[in-house]
């Protein structure tokens, strides 16, 4: 039984798996909490010295990211550390202004792909990498017990705000830097769903400079139309739009554009999982691919495990989070990986998931190839996949429910290497998630049906 989704997270009051996240302007995204996360943020990421510290503010188009972003500037300049405030810019883009610029760290105002009533807060280190448990830990400690009260800096040692006005610029030619130099995207019709989110004047700018011909939806953002019916949730609208347009393909970007979803020519979806098992085993052709290696969290398709072996190569999977599979591609050396949804992270380019330059490793690829996306996509098969959630009353570990136990050990003995059973505690709900994964989908709604029972009666709600 595969449980490595099961990692239990540390226990945190603020932040949740990405950040500080809620409705807006009501605890914990309120200003007073901004402007305290500000002010923890500035002393934790002051690293000694007599020089000036620095910290980069970007977000997305939400109209609560106008009073986020003044309380976190007040909260930071109250500590002593000036502030390069960017403005719109997707969160990939934040992480590479903060590490080009040397700051000593940067926040994004995003809820990525959640409505515009929602807003969030995320950090990232110096070096563009999203923040361990262990930092944002010490960061609740200062507000919580409230350590920093009396610390309050005065005079000329209060920080400066300055805006950074070409972010946009320098970010462009970054993007358009990771592509391939003996190649352009002259031939291509793209239509390209930009949810009215962080991505809305660098996505079409980058394809366009690059050649291709580029049928933007979603650009036009106004603080509450932030993934409204567009964008990577709703895929289908692009999919629609690639069939009257006749167009080579389509990509959608969520919200703050740190993932993408395509559509071929045909608007069939392809998925993060198809997006990885493609770009995998062409780094392993062209000997890319470190440790013939991709990262994947446990919720990504046996299909892709299959697809890289025959490459030669193999999937190590994490808990579910990117932050995780950046944390494994850390420690064990790795370049690629990435999620389902459409997270992927290349190290070799950037720190953290990045949608556009996603989208501009697998147009390399439809370029230097000549194919359609629909035939690379070949790649993988997906394998039939079945998701049953069962409230419990309990977290109690499987292994010592007997009965439990001999029934899991049962279907994944019958599955063999032909299928996996996956099954984890939610983290956020009651909820035992039993995932199967088979050749025959009548077979494996049937064994997981037999596995939710049994939960249920063993530990049901």
């Amino acid at each position: 039984m595969d449980t490595e989704g099961d990692r239990e997270p540390m226990e945190k009051k603020l932040f949740g798996t990405d950040g500080v996240r809620g409705v807006a302007n009501i605890e914990p995204m309120t200003t007073e909490m901004a402007m305290q996360l500000g002010r923890a943020a500035a002393f934790v990421f002051k690293n000694g010295g007599k020089r000036r510290h620095r910290i980069v503010i970007g977000k997305d188009t939400r109209l609560s990211g106008y009073m986020i972003e003044n309380a976190l500037v007040a909260g930071i300049c109250s500590m002593g550390v000036d502030v390069l405030v960017v403005g719109p810019l997707p969160t990939p883009g934040i992480a590479f202004i903060t590490s080009s610029m040397r700051a000593d760290a940067g926040v994004v105002i995003s809820a990525s792909h959640n409505l515009y009533q929602d807003n969030g807060i995320k950090f990232f280190s110096k070096n563009g990498f999203k923040l361990p448990d262990e930092l944002e830990l010490k960061i609740e400690d200062l507000i919580i017990n409230h350590r920093l009260d009396e610390l309050r800096p005065i005079a000329d040692d209060v920080g400066k705000a300055y805006r950074i006005d070409d972010a946009i610029g320098r970010y462009v030619v970054f993007l358009k830097n990771t592509f391939p130099k003996d190649l352009d995207l002259q031939g291509l019709r793209i239509v390209l769903d930009c949810a009215h989110g962080a991505g809305y004047k660098v996505a079409p700018a980058v394809l366009t400079e690059l050649g291709a011909e580029v049928i933007s939806l979603g650009v036009s953002p106004n603080g509450t139309n932030i993934n409204e019916g567009c964008g990577s949730l709703h895929p289908e609208i692009m999919a629609e739009k690639v069939r009257e347009y006749r167009a080579d393909l389509g990509m959608a970007l969520d919200g703050d554009a740190d993932r993408v979803i395509f559509v071929d020519e045909r608007g069939e979806e392809v998925d993060g999982d198809h997006i990885m098992a493609l770009c995998g085993s062409e780094m392993i052709k062209g000997g890319q691919l470190k440790k013939k290696t991709v990262v994947a969290t446990v919720m990504s398709n046996m299909g892709l495990e299959i697809a890289m072996k025959k490459v030669g190569g193999k999937v190590l999977r994490t808990a579910v989070g990117d932050r995780y599979v950046v944390e494994e591609m850390l420690k064990g050396g790795y370049n690629l990986g990435g999620e389902q949804s459409g997270h992927m992270i290349f190290l070799d380019h950037n720190t953290t998931g990045d949608g556009i330059l996603s989208a501009l490793q697998v147009l390399a690829i439809i370029q230097r190839s000549g194919k359609p996306l629909s035939e690379l996509a070949q790649v993988m098969t997906s394998l039939p996949q079945v998701l049953v959630n069962v409230p419990v009353r309990q977290r109690t570990d499987l292994q010592e429910i007997p009965p439990l136990k001999k029934l899991i050990d049962n279907v994944e003995a019958e599955l063999g290497d032909k299928g996996r059973v996956l099954i984890r505690y939610s983290g956020t709900e009651p909820l035992l998630r039993v995932m199967i994964e088979g050749e025959d989908q009548q077979r494996i709604e049937m064994l997981a049906g037999q596995i939710a029972d049994a939960v249920r009666g063993q530990i049901g709600a």
